[in-house]
């Protein structure tokens, strides 16, 4: 069964900010950790979700969030509070040492990642390079 595209996710260069070294490769607020519950309930079948990275966008590549229905052999895993994110292989060290955070708006509601390791990214802010 294909996995479904939870949602569309923002990244944004964190500059300035030092963050505190954690022992996970990537940090959940609590608004993320609630909405990966919420996701969590309409999809019990699922174990969690995976962030993966794809190559898109004007500036290089892009973050994708899907259901996981199993660990992959090369997946890193992150339990926060009650959630399991499993992150590709690929996205592993553009992840090092992110925030994922999640925004709802009136206009928008969506993901964002919050990454020191980020040297670039498109005006709309879903691409970016490392």
């Amino acid at each position: 069964m294909a996995a479904r595209v939870i949602g569309r996710a923002t990244v944004k260069a964190v500059q300035g900010k030092k963050l505190i070294p954690h022992k996970a490769p990537l940090v959940l607020t609590s608004n993320a950790v609630q909405k990966v519950k919420d996701l969590m309930k309409e999809r019990p079948d699922m174990i969690g979700v995976k962030i993966g990275v794809k190559t898109r966008g004007c500036n290089g590549l892009s973050y994708t969030l899907d259901y996981a229905s199993e660990k992959g052999k090369f997946d890193e895993e992150v339990q926060q509070d009650g959630v399991k994110v499993y992150i590709d292989s690929k996205a592993q060290l553009t992840l090092l040492g992110t925030e994922m955070d999640y925004s709802e708006t009136a206009l928008a509601s969506e993901f964002i990642f919050n990454n020191p390791n980020i040297k670039g990214m498109c005006g709309c802010g879903e691409s970016f390079n490392v």
